[in-house]
């Protein structure tokens, strides 16, 4: 492949600097979309004129700002960026994941990713285009589409189970912070550790918790079979904020999902891509 280099002298491969560069980019973009979303809802929370919604939606607000259609073509070429680099992940194998059954399962997720970004970034092109409006609730589209599958319901059902074991893995993450192991820790500053530990450790327990409850959505689909049961990341901020103290919760889980973008932005500069172990 052109985007790859071998070291004559040593085991490790590295990424050409300019799919890097795509990556790094990527990850900043990724979260740019998270920070607008937790920064609407934060706003909602403090009842001054925001609103809970997901990722698209996020867009759609963008849109309605001065310059916004230039900012979507910066956050949609981002993410096709990053769909780029997870197709990377999921094909080379940079982190070395492995061939066994977890590498495998880690990969696929990878090239999951890659789809779901993609659309995302369609998304925002469509809308900078004014050829769109974002595709509505992307997650009743999904459930509608595998409940018409043989099997459908079971279809359903294993993804709800597979975004609640991914929320309750990024809560995992967060707290143990094990996502420090994924930044170039000698390349930054103290005061850049700091608020990349905590930014990560909050951020992902955030993430996590309002994914397990997307997760569960799905599962009440397969129960239910009715694709309106499904929701994405506004219906679980609206479930939030739903709950006794929903406002204060609200508040809370929407504070997370900023220091979630904080952390993807430190990311896109200080995350570990190369196909070495050590960077």
């Amino acid at each position: 492949m052109s985007q790859l280099t071998m070291k004559s002298n040593d085991t490790s491969e590295e990424v050409k600097p300019w799919v890097r560069r795509l990556g790094r980019f990527g990850y900043m973009s990724k979260g740019a979309v998270y920070g607008i979303v937790g920064i609407l809802a934060l706003l909602a929370a403090l009842g001054v004129g925001g609103e809970t919604t997901d990722t698209s939606g996020a867009l759609q607000q963008v849109a309605t700002l001065p310059f916004g259609e230039v900012l979507l073509w910066i956050v949609g070429i981002g993410l096709f960026f990053y769909v780029m680099w997870e197709i990377v992940r999921a094909i080379f194998d940079p982190q070395h994941k492995g061939n066994d059954a977890k590498g495998i399962a880690t990969r696929i997720a990878y090239a999951v990713s890659g789809v779901i970004y993609a659309g995302l970034a369609v998304s925002a092109l469509q809308i900078a285009m004014n050829a769109g409006s974002g595709g509505g609730n992307s997650e009743q589209t999904i459930s509608a589409m595998l409940l018409g599958q043989p099997f459908g319901q079971w279809l359903v059902g294993i993804l709800g189970a597979g975004v609640i074991i991914y929320g309750l893995y990024n809560i995992y993450t967060g707290y143990k912070e094990k996502f420090m192991s994924k930044l170039i820790i000698n390349d930054m500053s103290e005061s850049e550790k700091k608020l990349a530990r905590k930014s990560g450790k909050i951020g992902l327990t955030a993430r996590g918790v309002v994914l397990a409850m997307v997760g569960f959505f799905f599962i009440q689909t397969a129960i239910t079979s009715n694709p309106d049961q499904s929701k994405g990341l506004d219906g679980a901020l609206g479930e939030i904020a739903s709950q006794p103290y929903g406002q204060v919760l609200l508040g809370l889980a929407a504070a997370g999902l900023v220091l979630y973008a904080v952390y993807e932005i430190i990311r896109g500069r200080y995350a570990r891509m190369n196909f070495g172990k050590n960077e």
